[in-house]
């Protein structure tokens, strides 16, 4: 597929190159000539200098035939406009938008526009490094208010059924690892013990879910 990239910092020429190594071509655009550094020697696609929500730009970069738009520039404004622009008037089918605001990302979510909380998502990656048994974040949904936590099944809980680790609203189970091989969880999968259960949770009941797994496999 075609992609655009709208800024060519580390993270635009890094999805830049990742992009190209899959086969994909790509048009990069950014508004500093000299960001055409950081692109490998070897990379086979466009540069183009120029404002991000430019839609001359824009078109000069492929985007009337292209499936796929990042915007990752360094700055807010740049990248929601550049993809409200790709996403209403050019109709590209999958844009994503870099926002370093987690309250605007959320906003901006509801316009139908994929947006990465760069703030949320850095601040979950090093909490899970320095403090894992605390906040066992595997992946952040939008805005946090929703993550994906992995933890080991609790003892209390081996021979119950997954699904039963439910809790309407609050936490679902949505995948068992067993031996290193992820499932879904069917009706008549039970817990044994090594397993790995990835919960989606309310971020506010993070804390207590060790415990609240614990009470539902205690014996009655």
């Amino acid at each position: 597929m075609h992609t655009i990239i709208a800024g060519c910092g580390r993270v635009g020429s890094a999805l830049a190159t990742n992009l190209e190594r899959l086969g994909h071509s790509v048009a990069v655009v950014d508004k500093n000539p000299k960001a055409s550094e950081r692109l490998k020697t070897d990379f086979a696609g466009k540069f183009i200098v120029g404002f991000v929500f430019d839609r001359e730009v824009l078109t000069e970069a492929g985007i009337k035939d292209a499936q796929a738009f990042a915007s990752v520039t360094s700055g807010d404004n740049s990248n929601i406009v550049s993809a409200r622009v790709a996403k209403e008037h050019f109709r590209v089918p999958q844009v994503v938008a870099r926002i370093y605001d987690p309250r605007r990302a959320q906003i901006y979510q509801r316009l139908g526009i994929q947006t990465v909380a760069t703030v949320r998502w850095t601040t979950d990656q090093i909490l899970r490094s320095l403090l894992p048994e605390d906040v066992p974040v595997e992946y952040t949904v939008d805005n946090g208010e929703v993550v994906i936590t992995a933890v080991p099944a609790p003892a209390e809980t081996i021979g119950k059924s997954a699904l039963s680790l439910d809790f309407d609203g609050q936490r679902r189970v949505v995948a068992v690892s067993r031996f290193g091989v992820p499932r879904v969880p069917a009706k008549d999968l039970t817990i044994q013990e090594g397993d790995i259960l990835h919960i989606s949770i309310v971020r506010t009941e993070l804390p207590a879910l060790d415990d609240a797994l614990k009470r539902i496999g205690a014996p009655e």
